[in-house]
């Protein structure tokens, strides 16, 4: 497998025309190696418009939202946030570190929070190889364990919820924004919140993708009369 050529297919068939079209967004997708954040047994996926599990089995890994979000959904994610480098970002849901990595390009600090043992210690030696220095993978819940040296310009919930908690919002500086997938299958839709004021706060939502759930955020009743 040509690794160059698949990657720059990647940018320009899958990327791109999702309406990625930032070019430091874009230039940073081929500098930071996404192959060196899949697991071994997965390689060959890393390029593929999917997510990619990242434990055994994969069918749960993949219920459990256990994975690396497709790379289309990543890179866009990343463009609606537009991370400055004097900023720090906070990230729930770290996988395999490779958001993490992204994010570290382009802010002065990431603080990355993943409640699996074995992915905590997959996404800190991949970011560890990878020369990442300024991102900092912690074990904890971050559905109800955000609250680590915030509050932040930015977050990233990679991952889905049903509703994003207030007490997430509360972490936010004014100005800061927050990304998350909202919403329940069969569609939600990308979730950009920035915080104008001390309550204030002004929501937008761009573009529908789905998402696996992070663990552990409520679930609200979807019945009604």
């Amino acid at each position: 497998m040509n690794l160059e050529q698949t990657r720059f297919n990647m940018i320009e068939q899958q990327i791109r025309p999702w309406d990625v079209l930032d070019a430091p967004v874009l230039a940073l997708l081929a500098v930071v190696k996404r192959e060196d954040f899949v697991p071994l047994a997965h390689k060959a996926m890393a390029f593929v418009d999917m997510e990619v599990p990242l434990r055994s089995p994969t069918d749960e890994a993949m219920r459990l939202g256990q994975c690396m979000l497709a790379p289309k959904v990543e890179a866009r994610l990343l463009q609606d946030l537009h991370v400055h480098k004097h900023e720090t970002v906070l990230e729930i849901g770290a996988g395999s570190g490779y958001m993490a990595a992204l994010l570290a390009h382009r802010a002065q600090r990431v603080v990355t929070l993943e409640i699996v043992p074995e992915l905590v210690a997959m996404a800190r030696s991949n970011l560890q190889r990878a020369g990442v220095h300024n991102a900092e993978v912690r074990e904890a819940d971050g559905a109800s364990n955000a609250a680590v040296q915030g509050p932040y310009d930015v977050i990233v919930l990679s991952g889905s919820v049903a509703e994003v908690p207030a007490s997430l919002l509360a972490q936010l500086k004014v100005g800061g924004r927050l990304s998350a997938i909202v919403g329940h299958e069969p569609m939600m839709r990308a979730t950009l919140i920035t915080r104008t004021g001390d309550n204030a706060w002004v929501t937008t939502q761009p573009w529908d993708t789905v998402a696996p759930r992070l663990l552990n955020f409520a679930e609200p009743s979807r019945f009604q009369f």
